[in-house]
């Protein structure tokens, strides 16, 4: 049993139904406006009543969002948990001397075993004469089942619980400044590993109560903040100053640190991130930019953001907010804050005192962030994920190796048949910010916000029924679009299309898996066929011919099978480099009227074997049939 990997489908599940948070708070918001002197009397009741729908019915939310986050978007558990939850209410409303509320722990509870009853019995085979309600139809039965039983025992239990609840707020409260310290410490270094979603969620929606003047108790910094407990928010309101001004610090600091000539593309991409930190509290693309070359600096800023925590809680500063701590956040929710303005300049003061420290710490131990390292920066992707996507999947062992693919707002959290499949490498040329294994398969691969798309993209590639050929890096070098090729042959296309590469090493190796038909007696250069039936031509250098095969030696013969990563051709880079135009290494496709569509990886640096480069998909015959 993989601990961390089911933590962080539990993580991940958590995350889901608080999408609808900001809506009911800006409802809440919108509530507040003179909607009467444009002649809209009954608007603000609308409003309020929206906001306090979506917070009144957060269990069921919950119930539905962990359902479906632990089974893939699975009906049958979604079904099952809302069932549990109609059957508790139910039951605790009318046969409970005291008025027993569903309560979003309970939603969790419901939610968590709907997906584990799923899991175990999606597969249940019955027998024939039953066997209609075997499977996935056999979970909203056993779900409804335990909820009755469930719902007795609470009626039992409930008062000692929410008594339990209430209780652990106050031992909480009691811990002052040190406990919110902690809990921001605690929660910065969760991000690391998709995790913090389960220590937020338990101050957020679990500990502490509040009563509202309707009779209704609440539990949890945030549903207290919006029900107008004046003493809720501690939480919450310490996370303003880092991701509204600390974070996007951090962004400035690394553009100002990278090489000029990378700096244009860095600024672009680092301004996104540190726009997107500022207005939603999206903060993984920054802090995964320097959280794997800088382990340490991340606990300082862990650090950091504890004690930011803490001061607020001292100067009595209460927020809160829906989504996240963002300026979008700040601004709808500063009607119920307590000294919010407060936030502003203390953010202001730690903003300088991260910019400073980051772009001292980046120059004094010349940390390799983004645009200071050719092939470290991350990469825009507006427009360009459906050409990704293939790449990205065979970085990440080909569609065979996902058992399990979901997202959250920045990461893809994957569970893989064999994680030794990930092309890691291949994976940041994409792209990626980091990649974190849990164990088990389950991996987690951080592209920013842009995870959701990319998620949706490759399930379209998955149930696509096309042919597709991947190919890896043929050597060691820099990847260079064929029309930088300085020879009019290959430029032109007029051998084939593909890509070119400029070597770092004197080793060709096979971009894919096929037969050599072809080994030029100078060889420096060798045909390959692949089983799906593409003619692919390799070609050490320009004019290369005329050196007669000195330097270089084949390692393998005409009808050879071939697999991605064997050693095809050594040479001698030196005595090429001298004897030869270029040394600009074409990989074509010499039949590309067999070729559908093609998607190539970022010209960029690479490595011998690295998935990912280019990828093709074949065009289908008349009969429906890939043309082969």
């Amino acid at each position: 049993m993989n601990i961390m990997g089911n933590l962080q489908q539990v993580g991940r599940a958590l995350m889901l139904p608080m999408i609808v948070l900001p809506a009911a708070a800006l409802f809440l918001s919108l509530s507040q406006l003179p909607w009467s002197a444009i002649g809209l009397p009954y608007f603000n009741g609308y409003l309020a009543t929206a906001s306090d729908a979506l917070f009144s019915f957060l269990p069921f939310l919950f119930a539905l969002g962990v359902a479906s986050g632990l089974s893939n978007n699975a009906m049958a558990a979604v079904m099952a948990a809302l069932a549990g939850m109609f059957i508790y209410t139910g039951i605790t409303g009318n046969y409970s001397d005291i008025p027993i509320r569903p309560t979003v722990l309970i939603g969790v509870l419901f939610g968590l075993f709907s997906g584990f009853c799923y899991e175990k019995l999606k597969e249940l085979r019955l027998p024939e004469w039953l066997n209609f309600f075997g499977g996935p139809r056999s979970v909203p039965i056993v779900v409804s089942g335990v909820s009755v039983l469930f719902s007795i025992v609470m009626i039992q239990i409930a008062p000692l619980l929410q008594s339990g609840l209430e209780h652990l707020g106050e031992i909480v409260s009691s811990t002052g400044g040190f406990g919110v310290f902690l809990f921001g410490f605690v929660l910065r270094i969760l991000v690391v590993f998709g995790l913090h979603h389960l220590v937020s969620h338990v101050f957020w929606f679990q500990v502490g109560g509040y009563e509202t003047a309707q009779g209704v108790t609440v539990y949890g910094d945030l549903p207290r903040f919006f029900a107008g407990d004046p003493t809720a928010g501690a939480f919450m309101a310490g996370l303003y100053p880092t991701m509204m001004f600390a974070l996007p610090a951090i962004a400035f600091a690394i553009i100002h640190e990278a090489r000029e000539d990378l700096k244009p593309k860095i600024k672009k991409t680092f301004l996104s991130a540190a726009l997107a930190s500022f207005l939603t509290g999206v903060t993984e693309p920054v802090e995964f930019a320097f959280l794997f070359v800088a382990p340490y600096l991340f606990i300082v800023h862990a650090v950091l953001s504890g004690l930011v925590m803490w001061v607020t809680y001292e100067l009595g500063i209460l927020h809160g907010f829906s989504f996240s701590a963002g300026a979008i956040d700040y601004i709808i929710n500063a009607h119920l804050a307590t000294r919010g303005w407060l936030l502003i300049p203390i953010g202001i003061v730690l903003g300088i005192l991260y910019y400073v420290m980051f772009r001292w710490a980046i120059r004094r131990f010349r940390i390799p962030t983004p645009g200071r390292e050719e092939g470290s920066q991350l990469d825009e992707w507006a427009g360009d994920i459906p050409y990704r996507a293939p790449l990205i999947m065979q970085a990440i062992g080909g569609k065979e190796n996902i058992i399990q693919m979901e997202a959250c707002i920045t990461r893809l959290r994957l569970r893989l048949n064999n994680d030794k499949l990930l092309d890691i490498n291949a994976l940041r040329n994409l792209g990626a910010a980091g990649v974190i294994r849990l164990g088990s398969g389950n991996v987690q691969v951080v592209f920013g916000t842009y995870s959701e798309l990319i998620r949706e993209e490759m399930v379209k590639v998955m149930k696509r029924d096309l042919t597709q050929v991947l190919f890896c890096s043929p050597m060691q070098g820099r990847m260079i679009p064929l029309e930088e090729v300085p020879d009019p042959i290959f430029a032109g296309k007029l051998v084939g299309q593909g890509v070119a590469f400029m070597p770092e090493r004197g080793e060709l190796v096979s971009p894919v898996t096929g037969t050599i038909v072809h080994v030029y007696p100078t060889m420096h250069a060798l045909g390959i066929r692949t089983r799906e039936g593409l003619d692919v031509l390799l070609h050490i250098g320009i004019d290369t011919s005329q050196l007669k095969g000195k330097g270089f030696h084949a390692f393998v013969k005409e009808g050879d099978e071939v697999k991605p990563g064997q050693l095809l051709v050594k040479f001698d880079l030196n005595k090429v480099r001298q004897g030869c135009k270029s040394l600009a290494t074409p990989m074509v496709i010499s039949n590309p009227d067999v070729v559908r569509s093609w998607s190539y990886g970022p010209f960029k640096a690479v490595k011998k074997g690295q998935a990912s480069v280019m990828s093709v998909v074949l065009n289908k015959r008349e009969n429906g049939e890939d043309s082969r």
